[in-house]
């Protein structure tokens, strides 16, 4: 393939340009930056135009990990179709998406939202090369500092003292910060329920009807994965799993919950 022309690639950006999830200039509707360490591009909207990264710079617009053999030489593409931008994989890795989805070659390609995406090729030795991009949209305003403002806080989800308790022991291998980790089976949690509080009758069903309840409490309240209908079958830890990453992303349990297991 013959070297891409600046012309046809669209204006290019360098690799000091600054993150774009600190925005970008005001731009037409539609506009799409790429940016990698090594620089990018912007690209207004156009049926078929397309933006190409990997790793060999001559072929691709955007240059994504150029000194790993892990990364193909074509390993993406972006391209704008029926009034949108489409993100596909092309190389023999998958691109890891927002939420952890990976997206292989033979998957369709996903749509791009407007706004920051980061993208993630994955390389060698667990190494991950990120490719950022941003849809501009009607209305973009470059983010302004806050340094002043007050901090939002998390949403905090309220527990009672038996809810706590029962949601440390069950999520104690994720507050201990293990690689690998899982919910406690309901037998093991009941057991370990019955060591701390030898006075209170804990049973299995005891335990998996009292998580139960605060996973629907969560889930009128708009959290998801929360269910079966959205999770599907096999559930297996999928349901607890999902709701200790949402106690532990908005801080309602942290580490230092852990010395109620001391008792």
């Amino acid at each position: 393939m013959n070297e891409i022309s600046p012309d046809r690639a669209g204006r290019p950006l360098p690799g000091t340009h600054g993150s774009l999830a600190l925005g970008v200039p005001e731009s037409s509707p539609g506009t799409i930056y790429a940016l990698a360490v090594t620089g990018g591009i912007r690209l207004g909207p156009g049926e078929g135009r397309e933006i190409l990264f990997g790793r060999n710079r001559p072929d691709v617009h955007v240059c994504v990990g150029e000194y790993d053999q892990r990364v193909s030489r074509n390993h993406g593409r972006v391209t704008h179709r029926g009034g949108q931008w489409w993100v596909a994989a092309t190389g023999r890795l998958p691109v890891r998406l927002p939420g952890s989805r990976l997206l292989y070659a033979d998957d369709e390609p996903i749509p791009l939202a407007a706004g920051y995406t980061p993208l993630f090729v994955l390389g060698s030795r667990g190494r991950e090369h990120l490719l950022e991009l941003y849809v501009t949209a009607d209305g973009d305003e470059a983010p302004t500092s806050r340094h002043g403002e007050h901090t939002r806080p998390p949403k905090v989800w309220r527990l009672d003292a038996t809810e706590r308790l029962v949601l440390v022991v069950l999520a104690q291998r994720y507050l201990l910060h293990e690689a690998y980790p899982q919910p406690l089976a309901w037998r093991q949690a009941a057991e370990h329920l019955a060591d701390l509080q030898p006075d209170t009758r804990w049973g299995a069903k005891r335990v998996e009807h009292l998580v139960a309840k605060v996973r629907t409490r969560l889930s009128q309240e708009g959290v998801p994965g929360l269910t079966r209908e959205e999770v599907g079958e096999p559930v297996g830890n999928t349901l607890n799993h999902n709701l200790i990453r949402e106690l532990m992303e908005g801080a309602t349990l942290v580490p230092t919950d852990l010395r109620l297991l001391d008792t």
